[in-house]
């Protein structure tokens, strides 16, 4: 160290900011994304991307983690049931 006091108790002699690390920290959006979303370029900026990324961070060890995906089945599944069940009428219907 050419100039300056060494501390005595420093032991990280490597630079702060290291070219050689790609990974970012796993706080950042989008580190949680499966490669396969990764690969055909969702991201935590796409509307899909950003629910599968919301998803992705849930903990099913927390209570409230899994009302939140319950209630996602709910709001995602229900259109699905109202579909299904008024295409089983139309279908009664015309015969």
């Amino acid at each position: 160290m050419d100039g300056f006091p060494r501390d005595e108790f420093d032991e990280d002699f490597d630079p702060d900011d290291p070219a050689y690390d790609v990974a970012p920290p796993y706080w950042f959006p989008g580190t949680r994304m499966p490669d396969e979303a990764r690969r055909i370029g969702l991201t935590h900026h796409v509307p899909d991307g950003a629910l599968l990324d919301f998803a992705g961070r849930l903990d099913s060890s927390r209570t409230y983690h899994r009302v939140v995906a319950w209630v996602m089945l709910a709001v995602f599944g229900m259109p699905v049931v109202f579909y299904v069940i008024r295409l089983v009428q139309d279908l009664g219907m015309t015969h």
